[in-house]
């Protein structure tokens, strides 16, 4: 896929975050989540002052924050040697956020977000957990990015055509559910959710 498709997936991803702002967020587009000492991020929105007073459990704002612009998963790529697909790297790569809470007209799910550095870390090794664990069962590689309201199945990639498959954990995926990222959130609506740490 081309430089073209990452920017429509930006621009979907854009869209949901506005309209999840404008569902979620007060009057001046902040949401509130719990503050974790341990888990900082970019995306709460106080000053370095307030934060450093800050107790844990308290509602702090937070809005979704773009990232470096060179971000990518070259590092995940090599690692499993497998071309990823340039949607995905602008999913989890333009900005640290909470997870996205949506509906799709089969259910509810969560779009994976990085909320810091060291979630994106842990993302990455999630994510070579799953296809190693796909290749242990002989079946092709995906790659996850939400997770829904059954625990036992997943959205995910299809490496090899890019499609967005309905997956259960442990089985090859059956269903397409659309033919690329973008078009997939562009299918999804906001639902309302709290978010916490």
């Amino acid at each position: 896929m081309s430089t073209n498709s990452a920017d429509a997936l930006i621009s979907s991803l854009e869209q949901f975050h506005t309209a999840y702002i404008d569902l979620i967020g007060n009057g001046d587009s902040l949401m509130m989540t719990e503050f974790d000492s341990d888990w900082l991020s970019p995306c709460i929105q106080l000053s370095e002052e307030s934060l450093a007073t800050m107790a844990d459990g308290s509602e702090v704002p937070w809005k979704p924050v773009k990232r470096d612009a060179n971000l990518n998963l070259d590092n995940l790529a090599s690692a499993l040697e497998i071309d990823i697909d340039p949607q995905l790297s602008a999913l989890f790569c333009s900005y640290f956020s909470h997870d996205l809470p949506a509906r799709a007209q089969r259910g509810d799910l969560d779009i994976i977000q990085v909320w810091n550095e060291d979630d994106f870390e842990r993302l990455q090794k999630n994510l070579i957990a799953h296809v190693l664990m796909k290749r242990r069962l002989k079946q092709d590689d995906t790659l996850f990015f939400a997770t829904t309201d059954q625990e036992e199945f997943i959205i995910s990639l299809d490496v090899k055509t890019g499609n967005v498959m309905l997956e259960q954990v442990g089985k090859v995926p059956q269903e397409v559910l659309a033919p690329d990222i973008a078009t997939f959130i562009s299918g999804l609506t906001p639902r309302p959710v709290v978010a916490s740490l």
